[in-house]
């Protein structure tokens, strides 16, 4: 599964009105947009502003908010099972209850529970009629519990639906390479780096199969290359792990 300023929950609400005035008066479309806009860079304050505005009538609308903010906030395992409850609970469009469960799916990921992921992504596969999206993320959820079959079923039908998917086929091109498919995973690398030339995980992933290759060098450049792009994200972690594991390795 995006700066905005801190807003002060008391100020946006006005203290020096009655509370029913203030809900009445409240437009909980622009509440709602404000919210979520606020939750990716200030996650407490939307989450506090999610709780004052669901007192004001906020509604299904407050508790998504609320519960996204717990995700932004690292509290995944919470906001899994709050987006759980909304899912089954709200009134809305089957659309929307998808995108739901999708976000809970990726917080039961984030959380490390791969089985419930997978559970919620299921749901949410159905409810938006396979959008690749939620396919590429169930796909993760299976290869996560092993699936890897599972998984690349997953990732072929999301390609079909959007072929410039890069992500889908570097993720289906790990998966090839749990299933020792190695022809099938090089062939998806080099589509998904023919679509981002400078995709970190795609990078990567191709250095992997470059080192089973025991093309070494090659394998050593294409992860200083994530080094550069991604030195502190995931993609870069892992790379500076396989060039100091490779090293130690052709120094025994």
């Amino acid at each position: 599964m995006a700066s905005v300023a801190g807003i002060a929950v008391l100020c946006v609400l006005g203290m020096t009105v009655p509370l029913a005035t203030q809900a009445a008066e409240l437009n909980h479309a622009r509440e709602y947009a404000r919210c979520m806009g606020l939750a990716p860079s200030d996650p407490n304050d939307a989450f506090e502003m999610a709780t004052a505005w669901k007192g004001l009538g906020g509604g299904d609308a407050a508790e998504h908010c609320a519960a996204v903010a717990l995700l932004y906030s690292g509290q995944a395992e919470y906001a899994a099972r709050r987006l759980e409850v909304l899912a089954e609970t709200i009134v809305a469009e089957p659309d929307f209850k998808g995108q739901i469960l999708a976000q809970a799916g990726q917080a039961w990921l984030l959380h490390g529970d791969a089985p419930r992921a997978e559970a919620a992504l299921t749901e949410a596969v159905k409810l938006l009629r396979g959008k690749p999206a939620v396919m590429v993320d169930r796909a993760q959820a299976r290869a996560a519990m092993g699936d890897y079959k599972g998984a690349v079923e997953d990732l072929t039908n999301a390609i079909s639906a959007d072929p410039k998917m890069a992500d889908a086929y570097t993720f289906r091109a790990s998966a090839y390479r749990y299933l020792d498919e190695l022809g099938k995973a090089r062939a998806d690398i080099e589509a998904a780096l023919l679509l981002e030339p400078d995709n970190p995980a795609a990078l990567l992933e191709r250095g992997i199969l470059f080192r089973l290759d025991g093309k070494d060098a090659a394998a050593r450049q294409d992860w200083l290359r994530v080094l550069a792009l991604d030195p502190d994200g995931e993609a870069g972690k892992l790379a500076r792990a396989n060039i100091e594991k490779m090293d130690v390795r052709s120094n025994q």
